[in-house]
């Protein structure tokens, strides 16, 4: 076969087959020359090679002195096959260099601004159909990057094959890669600028990965869907705003339910919906909050330190199973929040950290990109194309997944450049301030356009400190979450409802300081998984006293915690009383249902929610002044509070009276905020829940006494360690 001499510095055709060269589309594929076409190939394990086309078949010679490289011509630009052959065998393929790029210049643009709201829709793997030809295409950010190639099984995962295609100065690579589909692994191997190798790494925005500990990313088609879920998309606005009734059951679909008889493995999605959201169904709650599910590679973190992103985790199925969670969800009427991770990223050399050889994801300078608390890296917010990254997934959860809402962890941590660090270990702001403002900013910028492109969702801010306006609108000064965690009012209450009742009286500022800025802010009471893990004891262990009065006491918290201001968060397990502490790797202990005492805590928690449901006053205006009212407030030697709540005009009032010692309390006279008379609603030392039995009257009348402030009152016997709720009838 005769040589072609192809006019190429021997530099630059070492470089191709080293997988060194930074532009191998400048080079492999065709290109017009004089009189026709060249056509030049990358083929290692080929020893003759070929030109198929309609119009025939052209030969390639082998390129001197650059073995796996070959050139020949064609006369005319037509679509062709590549021809292999070795002395074993003969392979026919489709030459991924003579594709021309898919991404346009709108998305350049966009990408290059910061703006890219759909960013997922130009970058990651994408099965699509180009140029006639079926096949995935691939395209990832890395700006510093020298050479980025893709690899897979469809090249034996060798760098030295599908070098990418370099778009302009957005810093995006691509790459079409034909006859590639459904389930296909694949990672990239990145060059750095000065020709250093790095680790092979996962796509950004995959949006599958392999079962950890593996590591690929795997393609995987996200866009079509068959949802049923359009009557609970059109209605849910009504059903997630602050004057709704809100209760969520939080829940780690690694260890809600395990099958033991199958090596102890965790639920499917698909197991999930047929079995988690019927019983959330039966337990009144009006909503189910995930631990993450972006993928992650280490089990002990809970999903709170992702590497994929985009990906939901494949521990439990592919992101169709999820979609079908989420349909049996909205089906069931329950809303579906996520918990969202944009604060941090671990260093696993797959990930995110050194991207593309420089700290292009985080901050360079650690005191600004180190998590000391956790060991992971911190998103470098004031970059206009990580702020973009994070602000497209949260959108991408809300569109693609049909998530209702995010519950963003660890939002101190972004707000504070001091978080957790002592002096000399953080890095001012421009104004020389503790703030970080470019974090601000983010936030307020994902929760202005995520509010602005999908109408009905929530935001939640996991947010520890007394930040101000954290639930305020943007345009008002303020971050522009929906609602924000209440965590003052949850270590206030916890701290004193784990005092023996002999000490409450000299804390009971713990139980009525919270009203004192209930309104601030539209918060949400939470009891999460944080409190029932790291030696922190479960809920039931919290309490004091013997066995009954743990229980009695867990069960006077909740009904406190039901009838407060605000909405209502609740992990898995603590409601029905677990003894033992969560773990992430083991079932919820279900069998303590047997257990009348623990299946009378389930009943108030269910009978609880669908009263929180039904009585518009313990719901309308959670976050208004104008829904609450001391009746008691200063009864700290008794430990006894006493409170109204209202609903909008013509809504019946509600009376909550809370004994928070194991003494009944006879004849206790309550202010009432209206005459006639008032039907008991609940009882929370009720038999039927495991109380005491004790019977609370069933109708009180006011009797005209003027007391507490009100025009009238009535006497009523409290049960201990009880709370008693009555509502105008």
């Amino acid at each position: 076969m005769p040589r072609f001499e192809l006019r190429l510095p021997p530099e630059r055709a070492r470089a191709l087959v080293e997988g060194r060269d930074p532009d191998p589309f400048a080079i492999l594929g065709p290109h017009p020359v004089a009189g026709g076409w060249r056509v030049v190939a990358l083929d290692f394990g080929a020893t003759e090679m070929s030109i198929a086309t309609i119009e025939g078949v052209f030969q390639m010679s082998p390129v001197e002195r650059t073995p796996g490289l070959f050139a020949g011509y064609l006369p005319e630009p037509m679509p062709y096959l590549l021809r292999g052959a070795n002395d074993e065998r003969e392979w026919e393929y489709e030459d991924p260099y003579r594709f021309g790029p898919v991404l346009g210049q709108i998305d350049e643009y966009l990408i290059g601004e910061g703006t890219h709201h759909q960013l997922w829709k130009a970058l990651g793997a994408h099965v699509i159909t180009h140029q006639g030809v079926r096949g995935t295409h691939f395209a990832v950010w890395a700006p510093n990057a020298r050479r980025v190639a893709v690899l897979g099984d469809f090249n034996n995962w060798d760098a030295r094959r599908h070098g990418m295609r370099r778009r302009g100065s957005t810093g995006v690579w691509e790459i079409f890669v034909p006859n590639i589909g459904e389930g296909a692994p694949y990672k990239f191997a990145i060059t750095g600028a000065h020709g250093e190798p790095l680790p092979e790494k996962a796509d950004p925005i995959g949006f599958g990965a392999e079962h950890p500990p593996a590591t690929a990313s795997v393609v995987r088609k996200i866009d079509d869907y068959d949802w049923n879920d359009a009557g609970w998309m059109d209605r849910r606005e009504a059903l997630q705003n602050v004057s709704a009734p809100i209760s969520i059951y939080e829940v780690h679909l690694g260890s809600w339910r395990r099958v033991a008889e199958d090596d102890d493995r965790p639920l499917s999605y698909l197991e999930h919906a047929r079995e988690l959201i019927p019983y959330v169904v039966e337990m009144g709650f009006t909503h189910l909050e995930l631990m993450p599910v972006s993928e992650y590679p280490f089990d002990g973190s809970w999903g709170y330190q992702p590497v994929g992103l985009y990906a939901p985790t494949i521990r439990f199925g592919t992101p169709d199973e999820f979609r079908a969670l989420i349909d049996a969800a909205h089906d069931a009427g329950i809303g579906v929040l996520l918990d969202w991770v944009p604060g941090h990223f671990p260093s696993d050399p797959h990930g995110l950290a050194h991207f593309d050889g420089t700290a292009l994801y985080e901050h360079a300078d650690p005191r600004e990109g180190f998590h000391q608390d956790w060991n992971t890296l911190i998103y470098n917010y004031g970059r206009t194309e990580v702020s973009n990254f994070l602000t497209a997934n949260a959108l991408y959860w809300l569109q693609e997944y049909h998530i209702d809402g995010l519950r963003v962890d660890a939002v101190a941590s972004m707000l504070y450049r001091d978080y957790s660090r002592k002096d000399g270990e953080w890095v001012p702001n421009v104004h020389g301030g503790r703030e970080n403002l470019e974090a601000i900013d983010f936030l307020r910028g994902v929760n202005t356009v995520a509010y602005g492109e999908v109408p009905g969702i929530m935001t939640v801010a996991e947010e520890s400190t007394a930040f101000p306006g954290v639930s305020r609108p943007v345009d008002t000064g303020g971050l522009g979450f929906g609602f924000k965690w209440n965590m003052g009012w949850m270590n206030d209450t916890l701290d004193y409802i784990q005092r023996e009742p002999v000490h409450r009286s000299h804390h009971h500022n713990q139980l009525t300081f919270g009203l004192v800025y209930a309104f601030s802010e539209n918060f949400i009471l939470p009891i999460s998984h944080d409190e029932v893990v790291h030696g922190k004891g479960s809920m039931i262990e919290k309490m004091p006293g013997d066995v009954w009065q743990k229980f009695a006491n867990l069960r006077a918290y909740y009904g406190f915690m039901w009838t407060h201001p605000g909405k209502k968060l609740l992990f898995m397990g603590c409601e029905f009383a677990q003894w033992k502490e969560w773990n992430h790797n083991a079932s919820l202990d279900w069998h303590l249902l047997d257990d009348p005492r623990h299946k009378g805590v389930q009943s108030l928690i269910r009978d609880l929610n669908h009263l929180y449901r039904d009585l518009p006053a313990l719901h309308r205006r959670d976050n208004a002044p104008e829904g609450f009212s001391w009746i008691e407030g200063g009864a700290a030697s008794e430990s006894i509070i006493a409170f109204a709540r209202y609903g909008e005009e013509g809504d019946a009032p509600v009376v909550v009276l809370c004994n928070f010692t194991p003494v009944p309390r006879h004849g206790w006279r309550a202010g009432l905020p209206r005459d006639g008379k008032w039907k008991l609603r609940l009882n929370s030392d009720a038999g039927n829940y495991g109380g005491s039995g004790m019977e609370a009257p069933a109708i009180i009348t006011a009797d005209g006494d003027e007391w507490q402030g009100y025009d009238q009152s009535a006497m009523i016997d409290l049960p201990p360690l009880s709370v008693l709720v009555y509502e105008a009838v």
